[in-house]
C-alpha cells in the first residue's frame, strides 16, 4: 500500500527506525570501535588528502548555508586540499548544484560535484551502450528536472494511468512533487507488469530548515515487496557513486580520503564500506538537537570521527 507519513511524524527517530528496517538491503562495513570527537574540518587537515562532503546536513540546510561551513571549505581549498560534494541529490545536474552551490558562498569546479544522478547516468550508458536503449522510461521527477540530460528516452510520470503502463521501466529522480496517488499508479502497473526501477537517490529522507521532506528512496523500498520488480540504488551509500568520486584518486590513499556526512546508514555507512574514513556532523541534519550515541550504539554504524559543525 502507498503510505505518506504526516509530516510531524517524519523524525530523526522515524528515519532512523526505517533505515534500520531496510537494513539488509544495504551494504556491509567495517567499522572503529569507538569515535573520535574533533572541533570540525580543520582539526583534520593534516590527516587527510581528499575530503568528500555530503551536502544537505554538512554545506546546507534546505536553501541556507552552514554558518561555518562555506570558510572550513575554503580553508582545506586553500591548504590544496582535494575537496568535493558527493550527494544523493538527483533532480538536477550537477551544473544547477554547482550555481546553487555559489549562490550558498561556496567555490567548487564542476568536476569537484558527483551527483548521485551522474552515478545512475553512468550505470545507463554501461548498460545501454550506444543505441541499444530506445525504450521509453518514466522518470519520478520534478517539472525542472532537465530530463534531456538523462542518456535514456525519457518522460515526466503525472496522473495518467497509461503512461505508467507505456513506459518499460522507472527512474526515481526525486519526490518533492510526488503523489500518493501517483505512487500508487507505479505500485498498480509494476504489479501488473513487473519493470525494472532505478533509482537516482536512495535516501528516505532530506533535511530541511524546519523538517524533513521524503525522499526517492523511501518511495522505491515500497516497490521491493512486489514480484518481479528488480531495485538498482545508485548513490550514498553504495559504491557505485564512491568509485565515480574516486576514479582519478587511485595514487591516493583511502586512507587519507575523508567522508564527511549527517546520516549514519548512508554518509558513514556508505563511507565505510568503500573502505574510507568517515566523520559525522551532528548539530545539522537528520541528528540536530539528538544525542547520537544511542543511535550509534543501536545500529553499529560507528564513524571515526564525530563533529558538532564542520
Amino acid at each position: 500500500m502507498a503510505t505518506f507519513p504526516k509530516p510531524s511524524e517524519v523524525t530523526s527517530q522515524w528515519a532512523f527506525d526505517r533505515y534500520e528496517a531496510i537494513r539488509q538491503t544495504l551494504p556491509i562495513a567495517a567499522f572503529p570501535k569507538t569515535s573520535t570527537w574533533v572541533s570540525g574540518l580543520a582539526a583534520l587537515a593534516n590527516d587527510f588528502d581528499v575530503f568528500l562532503l555530503d551536502a544537505f546536513g554538512v554545506l546546507n540546510v534546505g536553501q541556507t548555508a552552514i554558518k561555518t561551513a562555506p570558510e572550513a571549505v575554503a580553508t582545506l581549498q586553500a591548504a590544496g586540499k582535494k575537496v568535493m560534494v558527493l550527494t544523493n541529490g538527483a533532480s538536477l545536474p550537477a551544473t544547477e548544484a554547482q550555481i546553487n552551490l555559489q549562490n550558498l558562498g561556496f567555490k567548487f569546479a564542476l568536476n569537484d560535484i558527483v551527483a548521485s544522478r551522474d552515478a545512475l547516468c553512468q550505470g545507463f550508458t554501461k548498460s545501454f551502450p550506444g543505441t541499444s536503449n530506445t525504450a521509453l522510461w518514466g522518470v519520478m521527477a520534478r517539472p525542472d528536472s532537465q530530463l534531456l540530460t538523462l542518456p535514456i528516452p525519457s518522460v515526466a510520470l503525472g496522473n495518467n494511468r497509461e503512461l505508467f503502463d507505456k513506459v518499460s521501466g522507472f527512474i526515481l529522480l526525486g519526490a518533492s512533487h510526488w503523489t500518493q496517488h501517483q505512487q500508487r499508479l507505479l505500485m498498480q502497473s509494476l504489479s501488473q507488469n513487473p519493470r525494472p526501477v532505478w533509482v537516482g537517490n536512495p535516501d528516505l529522507v532530506a533535511p530541511r530548515e524546519y523538517d524533513f521532506s521524503l525522499e526517492p528512496g523511501y518511495f522505491a523500498h515500497q516497490l521491493s515487496s512486489i514480484s518481479g520488480v528488480t531495485l538498482h540504488f545508485f548513490g550514498k551509500p553504495f559504491s557505485n557513486i564512491y568509485q565515480l568520486a574516486c576514479a582519478d584518486l587511485n595514487s591516493i590513499s583511502k586512507q587519507r580520503i575523508l567522508m564527511v556526512g549527517d546520516t549514519l546508514h548512508t554518509d558513514i555507512l556508505g563511507g565505510a564500506a568503500y573502505g574510507v574514513k568517515t566523520a559525522l556532523v551532528t548539530g545539522h541534519g537528520l541528528f540536530a538537537t539528538q544525542d547520537v550515541a544511542p543511535y550509534i550504539k543501536q545500529s553499529g554504524i560507528v564513524p571515526d570521527y564525530i563533529m558538532v559543525s564542520p
